[in-house]
């Protein structure tokens, strides 16, 4: 056994059946703590956690089924493993499953076939945390590395625009035009960043919404008008179309959310839909989704671009799947916006065809719970 041996939570009403679990297991080089309760269990797992649970199925005042329900909502936790035990032949493996546990033996069991059950769920709870720690020094190293990008990007391009307004003294006129050109990609470089962080944020749940009523109307009026200047360097026809049939002032357009990140979502899409599309359209719209009363924001931005292809549309909300088109950038962008959408309790959707131009919809709950 490793030098920190497994720690096993036997649970077990019957203190002949606890003893006999503990000798077994401590045989093995496990350390084990008997308890004889669900309720027991519960209250102990926030003080020390273990490694495995072995829980018994039929047990007075808290069952283990009840017990793994209880475990399982307990979002705080790391994942731990629980085998159930049961003497009954009646006792639902499938019910079991669905409340959160990861394996079922039955009583009178076999000494062997516990002790590999033990060890492969201890296998995949080592997995697991493996996996979570990997993915934790990814987000540290994220957030770290996005925040100490931005104050030398910002510096940079202060120091450039000083140099190009001559506080230095006088600049040719083509040193003029690569440092111009300098701070527009020190500018990109820190939208990927800011946007990268913002990404991170959500992953790691540390994103706070600031949720109030807003003017949707207003906002995409706001947003077309932002970016009109590059629809009209393209030569594109960029429309703005009010579905909502109902009549009356302004409170008709109210939508719950967080406003900027709403605006996040829709310049970042009819941004797209202008860089890739060249010749045509793009086209803005909104409405409430029709049932026995609104229930839903319905927005699509619909262009007349080049379109994407089927095998390319499973991963086009992907982190860090860049589509094939060579304007591509990181693949950030959508990824950011669907966990925005998803944060609203909304979905963002996709329908294309190549050569026939792509549809983006999202749709969100006129005021989510």
């Amino acid at each position: 056994m490793a030098a920190n041996p497994a720690h096993i939570y036997v649970v077990d009403d019957s203190a002949d059946n606890r003893f006999l679990l503990q000798a077994l297991l401590e045989g093995e080089g496990y350390q084990v703590t008997p308890l004889e309760s669900g309720q027991k269990m519960l209250s102990s797992i926030v003080e020390q956690l273990p490694d495995l649970v072995l829980l018994d199925v039929m047990m007075p005042g808290m069952s283990g089924y009840e017990a793994t329900q209880k475990l399982r909502s307990m979002a705080a936790l790391p994942f731990i493993p629980i085998l159930l035990v049961t003497a009954h032949e009646r006792s639902s493996v499938v019910a079991g499953l669905d409340m959160g546990a990861d394996d079922f033996i039955r009583k009178p069991f076999d000494t062997n076939e516990l002790l590999a059950r033990v060890r492969a769920l201890l296998r995949l709870k080592r997995s697991v945390d493996a996996e979570r720690e990997i993915t934790q020094q990814r987000d540290d190293f994220v957030s770290r590395l996005t925040h100490d990008l931005r104050t030398p990007l910002v510096a940079a391009n202060r120091m450039l625009t000083l140099v190009k307004e001559d506080t230095f003294g006088q600049v040719p006129t083509e040193a003029k035009d690569a440092v111009t050109q300098t701070i527009r990609n020190n500018e990109h470089l820190l939208a990927m960043v800011n946007t990268l962080l913002e990404v991170y944020r959500y992953e790691a749940g540390r994103k706070e919404m600031a949720i109030a009523p807003f003017n949707l109307k207003r906002l995409l009026e706001d947003v077309t008008a932002e970016l009109r200047p590059l629809a009209i360097a393209k030569n594109l026809d960029l429309k703005l179309e009010d579905r909502v049939a109902e009549v009356g002032d302004d409170r008709r357009y109210t939508c719950h959310g967080d406003r900027l990140e709403f605006r996040r979502i829709l310049v970042n899409l009819v941004g797209n839909a202008l860089k890739f599309t060249d010749v045509g359209f793009v086209a803005i719209s909104f409405h409430k989704e029709p049932a026995e009363a609104p229930t839903d924001w319905c927005i699509r931005v619909k262009d007349t671009g080049p379109g994407i292809a089927a095998a390319n549309q499973k991963e086009i909300f992907a982190w860090f799947r860049p589509g094939q088109h060579r304007r591509s950038g990181s693949g950030l962008g959508l990824h950011l916006s669907q966990r925005i959408v998803a944060a609203h309790q909304g979905t963002l959707s996709l329908e294309s065809d190549v050569g026939q131009g792509s549809t983006f919809t999202v749709k969100v709950p006129i005021k989510p719970s």
